[in-house]
């Protein structure tokens, strides 16, 4: 389990799904979160991270937002980041996290069917809360995990948010 920065540099920025901030310690990026306004993102920053002290830093973190705020509007790989990903979690979500992210960019998996490839197919739902619990949205894509019939359910930032990640991406898959 990686462990808690004590300090964060972030940057925030808005694309046409809201709010984007983007957080990073000495280790790399820790965070990646949506939501409505600046407020809201550094609120959440804070809560997933109570112990650390938050600086904005836009000079530092400028280059990788550009990039984010970019794959969000068009959505084709690879996203080149700066930083290697320093996601903060126990090693069950770590494992959720990095097996997330070996579904391709306009496919979905299932949370069972992503609890099976864990070798645990009996944590379905440990898995959604792996998911629910990410760090770092878009690039671990959990907007891609559906219900085992093919719905949308939850998603930590909105399902309207998981619904249009899921068309965008459906949109340019196999695009160069």
């Amino acid at each position: 389990m990686a462990t808690q920065p004590l300090s964060i540099d972030y940057i925030t920025g808005h694309c046409s799904l809201g709010g984007l901030l983007l957080g990073a310690c000495e280790l790399g990026i820790c965070s990646i979160l949506l939501g409505e306004d600046d407020e809201t993102l550094l609120r959440d920053l804070q809560h997933r991270f109570p112990g650390a002290q938050l600086h904005s830093n836009p000079d530092r973190l400028r280059a990788d937002m550009q990039q984010l705020l970019a794959f969000i509007e068009r959505p084709q790989q690879p996203l080149q980041l700066s930083m290697p990903l320093n996601a903060v979690g126990t090693a069950f979500q770590q494992h959720v996290w990095e097996e997330l992210q070996q579904v391709g960019n306009g496919h979905t998996i299932s949370y069972s069917e992503l609890a099976s490839r864990l070798g645990r197919p009996k944590a379905t739902r440990a898995v959604a809360s792996a998911c629910a619990a990410n760090p770092l949205a878009i690039v671990v894509p959990c907007h891609r995990v559906l219900r085992s019939d093919g719905d949308i359910s939850g998603y930590r930032w909105g399902v309207a948010r998981k619904r249009e990640l899921l068309r965008r991406e459906a949109a340019f898959a196999g695009q160069p």
